[in-house]
């Protein structure tokens, strides 16, 4: 797993203190690259995470690269799923220059060559220079929001206490189709697992939750008798 991979590199680095070669430029450089209205995100993004999602959507379309970048991120995502501790490593306040460098040529490695205009190679390279690759899959998730924006989608997120079937997710999909929330557009199913909800649903769609689990029945009715005793 990369995990696996990544301490091992760090432990190198931290003997040879390799550091980079090449200083990325600064997140404020993609922000103010873009040129024209086209370059602008099509939906306002919240949080760290957002910020540096939206910057690097601006600097892909500057730089006409837009879907190689989005491949190379789903790619990226697909190395979070599989390695669950990834994010812990790319936390750790002892990562070195050296560490980082190889770190994104390990990411890079996984992206398999897709990142053709060295796009998400020197965002990669400013996350690392700021301090922020903890935050690469939270960008990972809300690129694919942009994109799904900028091809007239909206995402719809079912969340559930466990997995799914593919029939289930199809009814409910149908059944959000058809009302309002969907606001005519083509609706993308993504299906999360939380236990914590404890069952029921939690189901997302564009800047609206309709939150029908029972953790949620639960509170509101320790809420009541709190608020009655």
């Amino acid at each position: 797993m990369l995990s696996r991979q990544v301490r091992t590199v760090s432990s190198r680095a931290a003997a040879s203190r390799i550091s980079c070669a090449v200083a990325p430029p600064a997140l404020r450089t993609y922000a103010q690259a873009a040129p024209a209205q086209d370059a602008k995100p099509p939906v306002a993004l919240y949080g760290l995470d957002g910020t540096y999602a939206s910057a690097l959507y601006t600097a892909a379309v500057k730089t006409s690269a837009l879907e190689t970048t989005s491949k190379s991120l789903a790619a990226l995502a697909d190395v979070f799923k599989k390695d669950t501790k990834l994010p812990v490593i790319l936390t750790a306040p002892t990562l070195t220059p050296g560490d980082k460098s190889q770190i994104i040529q390990e990411l890079q490695r996984h992206m398999g060559g897709q990142d053709k205009g060295d796009t998400v190679k020197n965002f990669l390279k400013t996350l690392a220079d700021n301090n922020r690759l903890g935050i690469l899959q939270g960008v990972c998730e809300k690129f694919t929001t942009l994109m799904g924006a900028a091809r007239g989608e909206i995402d719809l997120t079912i969340t559930s206490a466990s997995k799914l079937d593919p029939k289930t997710l199809q009814r409910l999909e149908t059944a959000v189709s058809k009302s309002e929330y969907s606001q005519g557009k083509k609706l993308k199913v993504i299906p999360k697992v939380n236990p914590e909800i404890k069952g029921g649903l939690v189901v997302e769609i564009g800047d609206r939750t309709i939150d029908l689990s029972v953790s949620s029945k639960i509170s509101k009715m320790n809420k009541l008798l709190t608020d009655t005793l």
